[in-house]
């Protein structure tokens, strides 16, 4: 099971918005779709123009982390007059539960969408426990 991580993200989103003179450097938080679908868990990260050789995961521990960073215009000698798209590093921690297995994540970036398929370990799969029958007669106790 994957746990929240971040309580303060929407007072971190709210105080951004509020201080932000027009100017986005600093990059917002990384939108997240997580869910469960069979034995897995699947991830989606919302990361647009983001090049693809920039996004780093790590996994230390339980704790996921997903690096990526998006880029402002390169050509030189251009004046920038409107700078209204987020550009730098983004950061995002996720805490895996003790029930994913973490050795076989599988990452897929396509179209803007970083997309992570957790696979839910072995030991933490439902299975039938085999129920064998006992004696249907009493033994005899001796004295």
């Amino acid at each position: 099971m994957l746990m929240r991580t971040d309580p303060f993200r929407e007072l971190d989103r709210l105080t951004q918005h509020l201080l932000d003179n027009g100017s986005r450097t600093r990059p917002v938080a990384m939108p997240m779709d997580a869910y469960r679908e069979g034995d897995q868990f699947l991830v989606h990260f919302d990361l647009p123009g983001v090049d693809p050789d920039s996004v780093d995961l790590d996994v230390e521990r339980n704790v996921l982390t997903v690096r990526a960073e998006r880029k402002g215009p390169a050509v030189p000698d251009s004046e920038l007059v409107v700078a209204e798209r987020p550009r730098g590093v983004y950061s995002r921690q996720l805490f895996l539960g003790d029930n994913l297995d973490t050795e076989h994540i599988d990452a897929v970036y396509d179209a803007g969408v970083l997309t992570l398929r957790i696979p839910i370990a072995e030991r933490a799969r439902p299975r039938k426990i085999a129920i064998t029958r006992g004696e249907t007669s009493p033994k005899e106790i001796s004295a």
